[in-house]
């Protein structure tokens, strides 16, 4: 939730000494795991299986709400 400056892929691969196409499939292939741990956490807190997508849609939602430092 903090300040983070943004870095392109074009950039991140400078920094990291990769081709940039090694840097978008590492991107690619990380959002794909992240996806795959999130729906695996959720099924473990729902009964049934076909609830997932549901509480998935849930989550992004609440997710993607602007975040209120007032509380």
């Amino acid at each position: 939730m903090g300040e983070v400056p943004a870095l392109s892929q074009a950039g991140a691969a400078r920094e990291l000494g990769l081709s940039e196409g090694a840097v978008k499939v590492a991107v690619h292939r990380l959002r794909k795991r992240f996806r795959e741990v999130v729906k695996a956490e959720i099924a473990q807190t729902v009964g049934d299986s076909g609830q997932v997508q549901v509480e998935l849609r849930y989550l992004v939602e609440v997710l993607a709400q602007p975040y209120s430092n007032s509380e």
